[in-house]
């Protein structure tokens, strides 16, 4: 039993590290000055604690806002568009931000080029803006093929994270039913897929070097 509680604090260990790898170039209170643009909204960003929370509320609304604006023809405005979507939902900027790279250098013209398809054949098949010319047509395709495939794809996103939530709930109970077995006081705090705090995992770690 001791030997089962052991690998099971040794894969807790393991997915703390996985993730703090993930979340380290990735804006959080700890770093948010070293980011362009986003910088400048440190102040405001400080005061909202919810921009940092990985609870379920704010990372769902983070998924979606952050999806849909990805695949949308704002590529070089999406940062600043995603810290204001952040602050207007409640939302969590990391990920909000992170998903923003969905759309870089190497998969913009794949992306948008399927985007602009999807959309012209949207609107051409509801008869929508036939009186266009064809660079507007093609402009408002790019809108309507990247709100609907950002959609679709965070939908996909929110079903990956529902699974990914239930499994961390039963891996940490799966911790707790180890220690009582073995009448061990409970860990403090609890393990779990949301921080209690509003932070990320892994931010306790960098906030001594972030401050002068």
């Amino acid at each position: 039993m001791n030997q089962e509680l052991e690998r099971h604090r040794q894969e807790q260990l393991s997915r703390k590290r996985r993730i703090r790898r993930l979340l380290r170039p990735l804006p959080r209170r700890a770093n948010i000055r070293r980011y362009p643009i986003i910088k400048w909204f440190q102040d405001a960003a400080h005061k909202a604690p919810f921009l940092w929370s990985f609870k379920r509320p704010q990372v769902l609304r983070a998924l979606y806002a952050g999806t849909i604006l990805a695949f949308l023809p704002l590529y070089g405005f999406q940062f600043l568009i995603a810290f204001g979507l952040a602050l207007a939902l409640r939302a969590n900027l990391t990920v909000t931000i992170a998903l923003q790279f969905i759309t870089n250098p190497f998969t913009i013209l794949p992306i948008f080029g399927f985007t602009g398809w999807l959309g012209v054949t949207l609107m051409d098949a509801v008869g929508f803006g036939q009186h266009l010319g064809p660079v507007l047509k093609a402009a408002n395709g790019l809108f309507v093929g990247g709100f609907v495939t950002g959609l679709g794809v965070a939908i996909m996103l929110d079903i990956g994270y529902r699974i990914l939530h239930w499994e961390a709930r039963r891996f940490a109970a799966q911790g707790r039913r180890l220690r009582e077995l073995l009448h061990l006081p409970p860990r403090h705090p609890e393990p779990g897929p949301e921080p209690a705090s509003g932070t990320g995992p892994g931010e306790a770690a960098d906030e001594p070097a972030s401050r002068p």
